[in-house]
């Protein structure tokens, strides 16, 4: 008996001490889940204060977790205050922008924003919930770390991706600071700073450099660059990775310093190049033992300085022509890329934009394409259809070949200032994708612009697919976004938007919007050969959409959404009316007419004057906030020229005196105008006239030989242009709606 009640005491004992350290155990952990949750909803909380400081304190913010492996959010009302619920930052962010919209009829966009809470805050009545379809929401094209974001600092960036949080992206394409890596990796190897001159680009030019077409263009690239830039992309990465996304870094293809080849002559090279560039590139054969290392490399030292979420993007024949369609070479190249991510990450996921099936077709039939695609096992790849609003190459490769891929919409060529967007296939397409049966593993949606900063409706749009499966209703979303954008209701506005809809934003003949003549080289031509002016609709048909716009000035001209599209319309209008005094020039020309001439060439260059005037009352819309911005990151004098030689260039000839794609990314811009498109036209009259007065034809190709030089001399210059705007948009908007509506109506009549 003394024995068992001695046992019983004991297992007692033990029972009561178990008891106390899995109850002590559990408080640890209580604990630590909730400095883990506070650290995990802070930035959520600061992103809040960003974007509505003065009610931030309002919300509340609660994390759930996926449905069904989704992300997920909810929006409730609670207590006087309104909960955001998501399974992390992003999905938290998106509740936001729901209530936002939906509750407050606020906005937040590129070209103005509208912030309109009331308080107390409007209730949510009944609680939303909102699950995305899509694994990944993707966002940027190497081509927008240029054409747009070139010159970006903190505070842009930081801007960027809070929208990026509040419109569902979780994947963005993160390229900033590479150079570093590549500096680091080549150095180990031996090859000094001056060996990488020949390398590197300069910083507007980072892209292409990125992507294999192109090394040296643009530099030399100082160290300061590189190093100002790691220092950016960390604070990226941290921002996105704070708020659940999950940023794709690049590999290494097979582009290589020039130099290698001196350094490691029995090295394996090939040489190529990029059709719009003259200088050559250099690749290393994916045969050559190096090309594993280098890549292995590369990753390794890219983990150390940035850390790794396993996705990484390389392109491998970007816009250039594999030098053999056999499809054991194709497939061995695949191979190797990917070897040379997976031999420094195990977990290593290919992200490959699908472009090259697109702008090589006739190269890139099914078993080309099979053989580059099938090298790589399907769960460590990820095929980007780059252009799927209009060209969606899924539909021709059998949904890549069961590779998981994703749905993007490119939209703007260049970073050009054109007023287009296909507004009804965004309303409609991806949803549809969703529901076809032969969509293969489609696990995300996302946007691949060249260029942003424009057109902000059709990204808001889009985004709109990000938490949905089925097709927008156009005309109810449409009402909604005027009343966001412009703070109220106004029946002018909603129907200036529908007249949009059906002409700007419903089509293209070409690539992208219509460019205005004024932008092109001069020429009797109605297109240059990158300038194009061929509309999908009537262009007079735009007019009663500038008169609904004027007729809304007068309630909505606070609005600062309403101020940029009111100069928006107005700039397209005039940009357009130029084709047509284009005509009349040119038709004066053919019946000799000089006086004739001479008055529709003034009525040109005085339009250019008009619209530079208008643009200049947009912030976004100045040469010298482009420049500026540029400058700031010189640390030297000489930094800072190089530059804004860079910034220049990239605007105007892109390359060289000679390039092939002279005015491909040409701006509507306030500067740009006055400062370049109008003294090359005028120069053009001069002569035209001169030539006119001795009975003799224009020489069409002596202007173009001489007026190189005096481009080429503009992009060396260092004039000053303003970067604060100038004006009242409204203003001057109905000032020159007064002086053209009926002249243009006229002259299209």
């Amino acid at each position: 008996m003394k024995l068992h009640l001695i046992l019983f005491l004991l297992l007692f004992s033990l029972l009561v001490s178990s008891c106390a350290v899995q109850k002590s155990t559990s408080h640890v952990d209580h604990k630590a889940l909730e400095l883990q949750e506070k650290i995990s909803k802070k930035p959520v909380y600061d992103l809040l204060k960003r974007v509505v400081p003065q009610h931030a304190s309002s919300f509340v913010v609660e994390f759930i977790p996926q449905e069904d492996g989704k992300d997920v959010y909810e929006v409730e009302s609670r207590g006087g205050k309104v909960v955001l619920r998501g399974n992390n930052g992003v999905s938290v962010a998106s509740a936001l922008n729901h209530y936002l919209k939906h509750y407050t009829h606020s906005s937040v966009t590129w070209n103005g924003s509208n912030i309109n809470i009331s308080s107390p805050m409007p209730v949510v009545a009944q609680k939303v919930r909102n699950v995305s379809p899509y694994k990944y929401r993707y966002y940027l094209n190497y081509c927008t770390f240029n054409y747009t974001m070139s010159w970006w600092d903190w505070e842009r960036w930081q801007w960027e991706i809070d929208w990026m949080a509040m419109n569902g992206i979780n994947m963005p394409l993160a390229l900033t600071g590479q150079n570093a890596i590549h500096r680091r990796v080549y150095k180990g190897m031996g090859l000094t700073d001056k060996d990488l001159e020949s390398f590197f680009s300069g910083p507007a030019y980072f892209s292409w450099f990125w992507m294999g077409n192109l090394d040296a263009w643009g530099g030399p690239l100082p160290v300061s660059w590189m190093e100002s830039h790691e220092a950016l992309q960390k604070q990226i990465l941290e921002r996105e990775r704070g708020l659940g996304m999950t940023p794709i870094l690049p590999a290494f293809t097979w582009h290589v310093p020039p130099a290698l080849k001196d350094k490691f002559p029995e090295e394996k090279l090939k040489k190529t190049k990029w059709d719009e560039m003259a200088a050559p590139v250099y690749l290393l054969d994916p045969d050559d033992p190096m090309f594993v290392e280098i890549g292995r490399k590369f990753i390794e030292e890219q983990t150390k300085t940035f850390g790794t979420d396993h996705f990484y993007s390389a392109d491998t024949f970007n816009e250039n022509r594999p030098p053999s369609n056999d499809s054991t070479f194709l497939s061995n190249i695949s191979k190797k890329v990917y070897q040379s991510m997976a031999a420094a990450d195990p977990k290593a996921v290919w992200v490959m934009q699908g472009w090259l099936f697109h702008f090589s077709p006739e190269f890139w039939k099914p078993i080309q394409v099979q053989a580059l695609l099938n090298a790589v096992p399907h769960e460590n790849m990820v095929i980007l259809d780059l252009y799927s609003e209009r060209s969606p190459m899924w539909e021709n490769t059998k949904s890549y070949y069961v590779k998981p891929w994703i749905w993007n919409m490119l939209h703007n060529f260049g970073g050009n200032v054109s007023m287009y967007g296909l507004m009804d296939r965004i309303a409609t397409w991806p949803s549809k994708t969703l529901q076809d049966p032969d969509k293969g593993n489609l696990v995300g949606i996302g946007l691949t612009p060249e260029g942003i900063e424009s057109n902000s409706v059709i990204y808001d749009l889009m985004m709109e697919n990000a938490w949905r499966t089925t097709s927008i209703d156009l005309d109810t979303w449409l009402r909604g976004y005027t009343r966001r954008r412009y703070g109220k209701e106004n029946e002018h506005a909603n129907q200036a938007w529908q007249i949009l809809r059906r002409t700007v934003y419903a089509d293209s003949i070409t690539s992208g919007g219509p460019e205005s003549i004024i932008t092109g080289r001069p020429t009797f031509n109605r297109n240059t050969k990158r300038v194009i002016t061929r509309f999908a609709y009537e262009p007079i048909a735009l007019i009663p959409a500038w008169e609904k716009m004027i007729a809304a000035s007068e309630e909505l001209k606070n609005s600062e959404g309403f101020q940029y599209d009111l100069v928006d319309v107005t700039r397209q209008v005039l940009g357009n009316n130029a084709t047509q005094v284009q005509e009349q020039f040119v038709q004066a020309y053919k019946k000799k007419d000089i006086a004739a001439f001479r008055q529709h060439s003034t009525d040109f260059i005085t339009l250019i004057e008009d619209m530079d005037k208008l643009l200049a009352t947009q912030e976004d819309l100045l040469l010298g906030r482009w420049l500026n911005s540029a400058k700031s990151w010189g640390t030297t004098e000489a930094e800072k020229r190089l530059y804004e030689r860079n910034a220049r260039n990239l605007i105007t000839l892109w390359g060289d005196k000679n390039s092939n794609l002279m005015d491909y990314a040409n701006r509507q811009w306030a500067g740009l105008l006055n400062g370049f498109y109008k003294p090359r036209w005028q120069q053009y009259f001069t002569d035209v006239v001169a030539q006119m007065e001795k009975g003799q034809e224009i020489n069409q190709r002596a202007f173009d030989e001489k007026i190189k030089t005096w481009e080429w001399d503009w992009v060396n210059s260092n004039e000053t242009y303003p970067d604060k705007p100038i004006g009242n948009s409204v203003d001057i908007a109905n000032e020159l709606f007064r002086k053209y509506n009926q002249k243009i109506k006229n002259s299209y009549q």
